[in-house]
């Protein structure tokens, strides 16, 4: 064993989103001479994020004013928009939107390639000298006094000639001054500041949705530039929050997809097939017939909004974007937000090494102080009222809130429990009929997994484990019936023999980093460690 090779910052960023790269820029606007280095795990900026999203411009005209002299990919603007409530048959278009539902409003706002988006911005970091090293798996936190003094990246695989099987060569040790965190919803490093520095104290729990999403490629005729689509109701019961969305974009691109708000009750429920089965309702059937599904992908948000942001700075470093959660769940947005997040905590860190302050605490008191803060203050019970009154009386109370109160209640609703522990007994749960898949609109896992060209090299580490086999029987199988298996959207999790002895096979080599494991699992037995860099879903751009 060799040792470590070690690399010396002023500031190290993990995670190459929106936050991180917002971050970095800010960093360097401040202080050119910064010496600013950013790590990505997947194999090149944006391939762990996949296309479809819908822009609030505002952070961005903050960070780069010029924005539309650079060439930047905001080039569909939102012409007009729908929300929709559905049966199983119908779709009841809700009137009025803007005036019922102001925080749905998308007047101003671009339907983009979200990972397209991110190649921009690290282009231009990279024109500011920032150093950015895509394929780099953050893998540990190195902490040095109760300080963060940076991260250790993964070990890298590799066969030696004339040995036999894989030998593993340590990392890089990467330290900076201060490291800002930036590796989106649960991030495993996240987890461990959390539990190390008790960052949750104080905070609700978080409560998160699993987010399915699909680009496709559909007729000139149907399509329709700037449209928005968004859709609740079935096929999900009253006590589940979720549903659907359509974004037009690009040349004849939409993005579908659905999201399920992962403190469901019912074991039996599939995420996956929620969204399948849903294109083939009225709404949706039209648009994808005669229409080709080009990518495929999965993603947890952190749905809590601002009762759930835990304590955002710890000894040398602090936590940005969705690793904390500032993703608005009512305007179903989070790239703006997170933008701003990297970019207040990249202030706070310039002052601090400036000489202007001790620490970057005034990244807690510049949020407080930001529209961030006012944004997520107004929309902070629409999320909860789903979670306590269902969704059909927490839609009429969202309209209330955001319509006559304006954000402005002057009471806060909160969240009780984590997602974990929502589960009932699959003996005591209703078993949804889920349609077969008829390989043209809708689809099964694993062809879908295809599309996210998803790989992991076989001879490393397997980066799912359970942390107590023992307790997979009597709890996830006997209880629940495998919950696992069901909420996965990359068919992970299969129970082998299970008419005698049941037994988990996990196939880690199909994962897409969604961490939905990690989240959903009773006893939160699943723990998503990174994996090798450069592993995972490599979504294209161009789309």
């Amino acid at each position: 064993m060799t040792e470590r090779e070690t690399m010396t910052f002023d500031v190290l960023i993990v995670g190459g989103g929106p936050s991180g790269l917002a971050a970095a820029i800010r960093l360097k606007q401040l202080l050119p001479d910064l010496a600013v280095c950013l790590v990505e795990k997947g194999s090149e900026i944006g391939a762990h994020i996949v296309s479809g999203a819908v822009i609030d411009p505002h952070a961005l005209g903050e960070l780069l004013p010029d924005w539309r002299d650079r060439d930047s990919p905001l080039t569909t603007p939102v012409t007009d928009e729908d929300m929709y409530y559905l049966t199983q048959n119908r779709a009841f278009r809700v009137p009025a939107l803007g005036l019922l539902m102001p925080h749905l409003a998308n007047h101003g706002n671009f339907v983009i390639s979200l990972g397209d988006f991110c190649r921009w911005l690290a282009a231009q970091a990279e024109q500011l000298g920032v150093e950015i090293y895509p394929g780099f798996a953050a893998a540990d936190v190195l902490i040095e006094e109760g300080r963060v003094a940076g991260v250790l990246t993964g070990d890298m695989g590799i066969t030696r000639a004339g040995e036999e099987g894989p030998n593993y060569a340590p990392g890089m040790e990467l330290r900076a001054t201060y490291t800002l965190f930036a590796e989106g919803c649960r991030g495993s490093l996240t987890k461990t500041l959390m539990a190390r520095y008790a960052l949750r104290e104080g905070a609700d729990p978080q409560t998160y949705g699993l987010g399915i999403k699909e680009v496709w490629e559909i007729p000139a005729d149907r399509h329709r530039p700037g449209h928005v689509v968004h859709s609740f109701g079935w096929p999900l019961d009253d006590h589940t929050y979720g549903g659907a969305w359509l974004y037009h974009f690009g040349r004849n691109l939409v993005s579908y997809g659905f999201v399920t708000g992962l403190a469901y009750s019912n074991p039996w429920l599939s995420p996956y097939d929620e969204m399948q089965r849903t294109k083939l309702h009225p709404l949706f059937r039209p648009i994808f017939e005669g229409g080709r599904r080009l990518i495929y992908g999965a993603r947890a948000l952190s749905e809590g909004g601002l009762q759930s942001i835990p304590r955002l700075t710890f000894p040398g470093g602090a936590l940005v974007g969705d690793a904390a959660g500032f993703l608005n769940t009512p305007k179903i947005k989070g790239t703006h937000t997170a933008m701003k997040s990297g970019m207040l905590a990249a202030e706070a860190i310039a002052d601090a090494l400036a000489g202007k302050e001790a620490e970057p605490v005034s990244y807690t008191a510049r949020f407080r102080s930001s529209w961030l803060h006012e944004e997520l203050h107004g929309a902070r019970n629409i999320r909860p009222a789903f979670a306590k009154w269902g969704t059909r009386r927490g839609a009429l109370y969202a309209g209330f809130d955001a319509a006559l109160l304006r954000g402005r209640a002057p009471w806060t609703l909160h969240f009780t429990h984590g997602d974990n522990e929502a589960l009932a007994p699959a003996a005591s749960s209703p078993k949804p009929a889920y349609p077969k898949p008829d390989g043209k609109i809708t689809f099964d896992k694993l062809s879908s997994v295809f599309l996210s060209n998803t790989n992991h090299e076989e001879d490393q580490p397997v980066h799912l484990r359970l942390r107590d086999p023992d307790l997979w029987r009597p709890v996830n199988w006997d209880r629940f019936r495998a919950p696992e298996s069901r909420y996965c959207p990359a068919g992970v999790y299969e129970v082998a023999d299970a008419e005698t002895e049941p037994r988990l096979v996990i196939n880690a080599q199909n994962c897409v980093h969604c961490k939905t494991c990690d989240i959903k699992d009773p006893d939160q037995n699943i723990d998503w460690r990174t994996p090798e860099g450069g592993g995972g879903p490599n979504y294209p751009g161009g789309m």
